[in-house]
């Protein structure tokens, strides 16, 4: 019985939800760790910061996205 529940699981709907939303979590995870080292472990300037966070979560979502469907 469990191992059918496994399967149900993570086929279909279900699979495709818990992939958009780890690509999700693993972008805001990103852009904010960046945020943060840029902002104040560097003292860079609030637009530079936004800028790097905004391209390093796209690049996290990227490579989220990928692994998602390899």
């Amino acid at each position: 019985m469990r191992s059918f529940q496994v399967l149900a699981d993570e086929t279909g709907r279900g699979a495709a939800m818990k992939a958009w939303r780890t690509i999700a979590l693993h972008t805001v995870v990103a852009a904010g760790f960046m945020f943060l080292l840029q902002r104040y472990g560097l003292s860079a300037t609030l637009e530079s910061s936004l800028l790097w966070a905004i391209v390093f979560g796209g690049c996290a979502a990227g490579l989220a996205y990928s692994q998602a469907n390899w």
